[in-house]
């Protein structure tokens, strides 16, 4: 199935064009922003689709007249598309619960779904309406695509979360929220769907729980506990706003006449330990994980370990040395692997949490 993504760029986008890219059995349509400038491109675009998810919107602007003409224009400009080329393809248009609110942003996203529907019901189409709560997950605009974001980056910048207005959250996690478009796709449902939260909570609870994750984790060097799915899910989309700058961390060590004894993780959750040894010039790893956190403890010998975005070129990359212990923890989304750059062998220990769901796959090869 041929699949294209509009606003391939932006958060929910990205997450999805990645998740999609591990399934065998989508075909990905690259989509450009300037396609929407370009009406041949779009055509093209919009031709080559089996299914399009349609995310490409304005969720911020000081002028709200200016977000209702954006989102609305965008939507045209795709059913236009279709026309101009004849196609059908499945448009899956992401919603939100702000449809039901008095702003021009809500309105536009209610409009915008019922033009869509007005096409397909016109040209034998088929539309997918999604209501989608508040999302977050990793690598979210700050004080742009929700309040996790914000809070987290307020957070690693030592400032104090702000609570405005100590609401009730509905959230869903952005890697269950694709899963469950994935789904849709698949399955070619129809109509107004409405994507359930997985979590609800108080604005003033969201900023205790990320508080704690920074105490514990981000000052102490503690794992937190992930225990449940949203512990799990907090600690990941708050790792990724640390900076790469903080690793790598370096253990204290103590040393007498004995020898020396070094702490390598102090966790409050469950996880599985493992060594490894390396003989130099060997590289290890070369893959990416989508829920697990994972430390890398350098015991003995001298690593590289190169870290790279799996949608990024940029590569980055820390030395460590056995004579200073230290560890560096593996960001969710992130390819990463060890080599011996040292003249001895490498000894490396592991540390990785159980996986939330044990039964779904969460380790993809690709290199760095």
């Amino acid at each position: 199935m041929r699949v294209g993504i509009t606003g391939q760029q932006g958060f929910i986008g990205k997450h999805l064009f990645n998740f999609l890219g591990l399934k065998d059995e989508i075909e990905l349509i690259p989509f450009e922003k300037n396609f929407f400038l370009d009406k041949e491109k779009l055509n093209q675009f919009v031709e080559s689709c089996d299914a399009i998810v349609h995310l490409a919107a304005m969720n911020r602007h000081k002028d709200q007249t200016v977000i209702y003409k954006t989102n609305i224009d965008l939507v045209k400009s795709v059913i236009s598309a279709c026309e101009a080329t004849d196609s059908h393809p499945h448009i899956i248009l992401s919603s939100s619960t702000q449809e039901g609110k008095d702003n021009l942003y809500g309105k536009s996203k209610k409009e915008g779904r019922e033009l869509l529907e007005k096409w397909a019901n016109k040209n034998k189409g088929k539309v997918s309406g999604l209501i989608i709560p508040n999302v977050f997950g990793p690598f979210g605009k700050p004080k742009y695509n929700s309040v996790v974001a914000t809070f987290c980056t307020q957070l690693v910048n030592n400032e104090e979360p702000e609570i405005i207005v100590d609401g009730n959250l509905s959230l869903i996690y952005v890697n269950h929220l694709v899963d469950q478009v994935y789904s849709i796709i698949k399955e070619k449902k129809e109509g107004r769907i409405e994507i359930a939260p997985q979590y609800e909570c108080k604005v003033s609870e969201l900023s205790n729980k990320l508080k704690s994750v920074k105490n514990q984790y981000f000052i102490r060097g503690e794992f937190p506990p992930l225990t449940t799915a949203f512990e799990l899910d907090l600690f990941n989309t708050f790792r990724c706003y640390i900076p790469q700058e903080y690793y790598p961390r370096s253990f204290i060590k103590h040393s007498d006449a004995r020898g020396s004894f070094v702490e390598i993780v102090r966790a409050n959750t469950s996880g599985q330990f493992s060594f490894s040894t390396t003989v130099p010039g060997v590289t290890r790893g070369n893959h990416f994980h989508t829920r697990k956190a994972e430390r890398f403890a350098v015991i003995k010998g001298k690593a590289r370990i190169d870290i790279r975005k799996i949608d990024s070129d940029e590569i980055v990359s820390y030395i460590i040395d056995g004579e200073n212990p230290s560890y560096v923890d593996m960001p969710i989304w992130h390819t990463h692997n060890i080599t011996n750059i040292g003249k001895e062998e490498l000894l490396t220990l592991f540390w990785i949490n159980e996986p939330y769901n044990p039964e779904d796959a969460d380790t993809f090869f690709v290199n760095v």
